[in-house]
């Protein structure tokens, strides 16, 4: 199991687009993916999970990868979090 703090460098957060992207890249990893913020831990392959946490730009989560391809889990989705994605 992998745990990271990630602060979030998306324009908007992770609300939307950004969201349907995270999810979507989460799901192609056999492991499990969650995000923990503010003491709420969701399934980072839920798309109304990872949208109804409301992390917005600047905040720090706690990402959580567990399995057999953490690690490339990990790097991937740490490096989204952190791009300058801009949803336009």
């Amino acid at each position: 199991m992998r745990e990271e703090k990630v602060k979030i460098n998306l324009e908007v957060g992770l609300h939307a687009r950004p969201a349907a992207i995270f999810v979507q890249k989460s799901s192609k990893f056999l492991s499990n993916i969650y995000l923990e913020m503010n003491g709420r831990k969701i399934d980072g392959k839920s798309i109304i999970g990872v949208m109804s946490l409301g992390a917005a730009h600047g905040q720090e989560v706690k990402l959580i990868t567990k399995g057999e391809d953490e690690e490339e889990a990990m790097a991937e989705l740490k490096e989204f979090l952190e791009s300058d994605f801009k949803d336009n």
